[in-house]
Formats: C-alpha cells, structure tokens, sequence
C-alpha cells in the first residue's frame, strides 16, 4: 500500500518542461553544420568554360544543379529537383540510400551527376528515375520540358556518360546495360547478375575504405567499357534490421570480418555495342584487392591491385585488346601501404596522373619516408622526382601542360593546407597560403583549359571557392547562400613538447582568465585523419559545447598523417596503445602551458574510432579521464571489416596478439569511471554489435554505464533534431560528471 501510493506520487509529479531551444545549437544542425547553401561536387568541362556545382539553399539540405560561366563571370541555378519530380516526393532505394552511405552524404534533391567532357550533356538520378540534360539548351533559355528528357531505364544505379556524351552505362538488375541517348536504344551488356554477383559496381570495402566509389570504366573513344565484377557469395552475411520496425523485414549484407573472406573480384573488359566480354589477367590470388583503376585520354588503362596484407602492390598497364597486363611499377612496405595517395573516388585526379601527350606519369611514393611525386616513363621508369619527401606533400592537384607545372596540396604545419606550384621538376612555389597563416586551401585544374577554382578556409571562415585564370586573374565566386552564422569558433593551436603534438583549445567565450575549468577531450585519433585541422566548420560544435562551461581540447596523435611515414606506423600491431599514450602525454603538456585546464576534472568524447579512443581511454586511464561519451565505437576489431582492421593489426591468427591488444571487451570489467555509449541501431558500417557487446561485459560485470540506441539511425546521424538532442545530452552527460553549470 506505501509503494502503490509512492508510485501514485510520482506519477502526479510533473515532468520538467522541455529546455527551450538553443539558437546556437539549432543552427549547426540545421545547417548540416553550415554545408546547406555551400557549393559542392564540383566539376568543370574539359575546357574550363563552364563550372558546374550542387548546392541547397540555406535552409535545407535539397539541392539543385548551377553551373557558373566562366567567360560571363557569373552563376545560374540551371536545374532543380523540383522542377525534375513535379511535385513529387524524392524516394530512394536501399541500394541508393546505402551507396549514399558509403560518401557520407546527407543531402537530397540533386545528389550526384555524370557530365560530359564538353559539358554539354548531362545525366542525373532522382527517385530512382534517370534524366538526360541538354545543357546547351538550358544555357539557351529553353524550358525544362524541352531540355530535360526521362529515361526509360528505371531503377539504375551509378550512370556514367561516354567521354562524347552519345553513351550512357548504368547498372540495373546488377548487371551492367549502355543506353544510346539519340535513339533511346538500351543494351544488356552482362548477364549473371545478382545481390551477390554485381557487374558495374565496387564492392563494400572498396566504398567504404579504399574511396573507390565507381565500378565501370569507359574508354577514351566511347568504345569500350571496363567493369568490376564482384562475387560476395563466399562473404559472410550480416543481418541488419531496425528494431523499432520488425515488420520492415531486415537486409542481407555481405560484410567481411579480418580473417574471413572478401569479395573476389576481376575486372572486365566489353565492347559498348555489346559482344563476348574479355577479362583483365593478373594474380588475382596474390593481389585480391582492386583499389583504383584509370583509363586517360592519353596512356594506357592502369589497375593498382594490393595484396590482402597491403604490404606489397602493382600499378598494372592493360591491353584493352587481350586484357594482358604488365608491371609498371611496384610499391612495398613493411607495415602498409597508404592508399590514400593513390587517388580513389574523392579524389578529382586519381594516380597514376599521366601527361597530356601520354609520354609519362606522376606517381606517389613512401619509399623514401614520406610522400614523393615522382615522374615515371610510359614504361614506368622512374625518371625523376618533382616533390621531394621533405617538401610536406599532402595530395597532387592536377598538372598544367601550358606551364609545364604540377600544382599539389602541401602540409606546411600539421593542421594547415596551401597549394604549391613546381615547373619542370624545378623548385616548389607557394601559390596560395603565407608562412604562418592558420588556412587550408584546395584547388582544380581543368583538364585542357586555363581556369582554376581554389577553395580557402580559416578557423573563423568557412570555405569559399573562386574561380582564376591561369595567370592568376579573378573572375568570380561559385556564390554560396550558407547562413550567417551566429557564432563562429576561436580556437587557440600550440604544437607541444618535443614530440611535436600539435593541439587546439576552444574557451568559453564568457571565460574568466585564470580561472579552472572542465575539460573535455574531443578526439578521432585515428589514422588517415587530422582531427587538428584549420577549419571553421570542424570546430562549431566543440565551440558550442566549450560555450557550456568546459575547456574543449583536441589532439593529433602517433597514427595520423602529415608526419612522415615512421610517425604515421606506429600504430602498427597496436591501434590503441601509442594513440592513448600521446593523448594523455599531450593533455599533460598542455596543462602545463594552460592554467584554466583542469586536470582532475577531464572528460573525452568522440565518434567512430573516436567513440572506440574514448571508451578504451575511460577504461585504461581512469587515473587521467573521469567520464566519457564513446560514438558508433569499435569494441573488438574481429567484427570490423577486412580491408580496414587488416592494414594495422595483420592477420587475426597472426603473432603478436594485436587483436587482444587492441580490444575493449576484455577491460570492460575494469571500469572505474562514468561511461555512456551512443549508437545507431542500424549502423551498417560499425554495426550496432559493437555497443551491444561492450554494454553486455560491462553489466555481468556489476559496471553500471549509461548507453543511448539511436532508433532507426546509421553511422551518420542527419537528422537536425536528432543532432540537437544528442548535442545536449553528451554536454549533461559531462556537466553532471565534471561538476559545472546548467546548459547555456
């Protein structure tokens, strides 16, 4: 009778009310951190006259197509998702939503486009559905009715156009099918396809980890296709499912863990008019990884295939004729290879980037201890280097055959970027970026002409992209509708101690100097990551929580890049143990150099390998971190996928225990420390799992922990209030931990 009346008791008590919005807050999500009104996918026609981008307007994330005139120094919205679906809600497929993904992209509407090299003719998808554009047409003044043709081909996936724009390639069915765009004509090019027997598409790891997004190839004449065929039916099968819907039914998807089987894939070569297909010949048991395949204008179709350990690789000449291959190069190193500087689908110029009378090529190398941009004979000899390893090479831009001049992305300081010029294998030159300055620049050539787009941003700007000519003349900007925002970052950046660990501290703008606060830790930590970087748009919601009452810290580690290749390696057999160690070696030093850090009051968080970096520091170093917030974390590395787990820790029955070490199950016992872990139920890249298993130790082990199942929500998390909610509650999480005050 006392309980029934207690419980009678509480249920009269009134809920607090809702905490009104925080305007601050709202806006970041709102904006997709201020990406919404910003242009993106950006590419030029061969000749650099015209420039076309997607971008949405400020407040929301549905694009349309614009294209800025280079001779008109202007920009005009040419085709909107409106105007294609009359009306209409967008739909997308599975097979859609999952490719999106794997890019990381929230944004609808327009999403994606294949141009033609003379930028007349253009293709794009919406709801499933494919659209020829006639560009000229809408350049014109015609309508849309009459500019704008649906396809016939309904449910396509990947459309690629013919370098002349008379061809379209597309997978339907999962096979591979070409639609002549003047008679409407569609041919089957593949047969055999199916969910686990894809013709035309790149496999899940090379998505997901190698950047390759694309799996078929035109040739330079429009004559012939090279595609991907990739076999799961040997790959373990994984079910995803949202527990929130069970009458949704749950997907099969093949998912690959260290030491199981991967995709195998091989590459093949078919006429477009349709005939008997002729299939590319390399060791494919000794190099079973596809990682980036070209096909230029001029030189010869190159394949980059790794072996599974991604310590031994090929750049691979094909003859389109017989598909026989022959070495060009080849590239090896005792703990792995970086892809990254290969190129892959976020790259606007994948390697091997050959000159313009196909007489050689520029390649990137570690062999020498950092990144070199070496030129190679058409036979593959090197010839000579252009970027030595001491000139902080980062990515190449492209190579500018009137000047004989290949401009690249140089690191000059750990979170800084600027473009840098070299003519004829001389002496680098700056182009954009001063000594000293907290920027980061990137750049695009175009491929035949003389127009170039450069894209600046500081830590209180965001990016803007403009548009020169080659002899540095400005003729305009790809205008950017982006909201103002309310609050813009001011971090603070010192490089620490002697091991040189560059960091950034953002205060609460009402701070008091001298005066201890809160810390928080905001980490990734991971490789091929700087989480250290000089980037308005990286910092607003670390600025955001710093404005609650902490001091928000971050760091770069042993494991990531611009550092040189021994810097970078460290990691190898230990995910964990040299990255813990530099970040509590680097918050000691700070708080020798900062008095408001308080060091008996720190908190970390982080998402991905930044949730799997959190966990493992609350559990390892309670003496240094008293609470944490661990996102999507990787809680035991068996369960990640092949291509990824593999380059670091080798093998699972390998010696050495790497996986052991790297694990967080088996410290789950040991906790000590206020833990809450964050994750999306149906999370296909760090499946939901890892969270499950980490929370399942940590109860029959008697340690109380706090975890938050994001309903329905993948790796990503897009939706605005969703972000809001979540914002607000990592920053109770850590002032109910650390002892400040209310939310601001």
């Amino acid at each position: 009778m006392v309980l029934a009346s207690t419980l009678l008791m509480l249920a009269a008590t009134p809920a607090p009310p809702p905490p009104p919005p925080d305007p601050v807050l709202r806006q970041i999500a709102e904006t997709r951190s201020f990406q919404n009104g910003t242009p993106s996918v950006i590419h030029m026609d061969r000749s650099g006259a015209h420039v076309f981008f997607l971008r949405s307007p400020a407040d929301s994330p549905v694009q349309s197509l614009y294209v800025f005139d280079v001779d008109a120094g202007q920009a005009r919205e040419l085709l909107s998702a409106e105007a294609l679906l009359r009306g209409a809600a967008q739909q997308l497929s599975p097979a859609e939503k999952a490719q999106l993904e794997r890019q990381r992209v929230a944004a609808r509407g327009i999403i994606s486009y294949a141009l033609s090299d003379d930028g007349r003719t253009l293709v794009t998808s919406l709801s499933g559905r494919l659209y020829r554009v006639d560009v000229t047409a809408l350049l014109g003044g015609r309508p849309v009715e009459q500019a704008v043709k649906p396809l016939a081909a309904k449910g396509a996936l990947d459309p690629r156009l013919s370098p002349d724009g008379k061809l379209l390639s597309y997978v339907k069915d999962w096979d591979l099918y070409v639609l002549d765009l003047a008679t409407g004509k569609e041919r089957r090019l593949t047969t055999g396809g199916g969910d686990r027997l894809t013709h035309g598409l790149a496999e899940f790891v090379a998505q997901e980890e190698m950047g390759r997004f694309e799996g078929t190839w035109w040739s330079p004449d429009g004559k012939l296709l090279a595609f991907e065929e990739a076999d799961t039916r040997s790959v373990e099968t994984f079910s995803q499912g949202d527990p929130a819907h069970p009458e949704a039914g749950v997907q099969q998807l093949p998912y690959p863990r260290p030491g199981k089987f991967n995709a195998k894939v091989r590459v093949g070569l078919v006429p477009a008019a349709g005939g008997k297909t002729s299939w590319v010949k390399w060791d494919a048991e000794r190099y079973p990884y596809l990682t980036q395949v070209k096909w230029p204008v001029r030189g010869v179709l190159t394949l980059y295939v790794m072996d599974r350990a991604q310590q031994h690789a090929q750049l691979l000449a094909v003859d389109p004729k017989t598909g026989a291959t022959r070495v060009l190069l080849e590239e090896q190193d005792p703990a792995w290879l970086n892809l990254e500087f290969v190129g892959g689908g976020r790259r606007a110029n994948p390697l091997p980037l050959w000159l313009p009378d196909g007489s050689a090529f520029f390649w990137v190398t570690e062999r020498n201890g950092a990144p070199e941009a070496e030129i190679r004979g058409a036979d593959g000899k090197r010839l000579g280097s252009w970027v030595r390893p001491d000139q902080q090479l980062v990515r190449i831009l492209g190579y500018d055959g009137s000047e004989h001049a290949l401009y690249y992305q140089a690191s000059p300081e750990s979170p800084d970027l600027v473009v840098m010029r070299v003519r004829d294998g001389g002496s680098p030159e700056r182009v954009v970026g001063q000594i000293g300055e907290r920027i980061i620049v990137s750049g695009m050539l175009a491929e035949d002409g003389p127009t170039r787009l450069v894209s600046i941003e500081t830590p209180s700007s965001f990016a803007e992209w403009s548009v020169f000519d080659r002899g540095g003349r400005f003729i305009g900007r790809l205008p950017s509708v982006r909201a103002v925002p309310l609050r813009t970052p001011a971090p603070e950046y010192r490089k620490l101690g002697p091991q040189g660990f560059w960091s950034y501290v953002l205060r609460p703008r009402d701070a008091r100097p001298g005066q201890k606060l809160p810390t928080i830790v905001s980490i990734y930590g991971g490789p091929h990551a700087n989480h250290v970087q000089s980037s308005a748009r990286a910092l607003l919601s670390e600025q955001w929580l710093a404005d609650q009452g902490f001091l928000v810290v971050g760091f770069d580690n042993r494991g990531t890049p611009r550092r040189g290749r021994d810097w970078e390696r460290a990691i190898r057999g230990d995910l964990g143990g040299p990255m813990l160690e530099d970040q509590v070696a680097a918050l000691q030093l700070l708080a020798q150099q900062v008095p408001e850090l308080d060091l008996a009051r720190v908190g970390i968080t982080g998402w991905s390998f930044g949730g799997f970096a959190s966990a493992l520091a609350v559990l390892k170093r309670p003496d240094v971190y008293r609470a944490a917030v661990a996102g999507a974390p990787v809680t035991d590395w068996l369960n990640y996928d092949t291509f990824y787990t593999e380059r670091y820790l080798g093998l699972p029955d390998a010696p050495g225990g790497a996986y052991e070490k790297s694990a967080l199950l088996p410290l789950a016992a040991g906790l000590q420390r206020p833990l809450l872990l964050v994750h999306g139920t149906t999370d296909d890249n760090v499946f939901f799992l890892h969270s499950l298993l980490l929370s399942d130790q940590l109860f029959r082990a008697g340690r109380v922990h706090q975890f938050l199942p994001l309903s329905g929500y993948t790796h990503m998390v897009a939706d605005p209030v969703m972000q809001e909610s979540l914002s607000r509650r990592v920053a109770e999480f850590f002032r109910s931990q650390l002892g400040t005050g209310e939310l601001r």
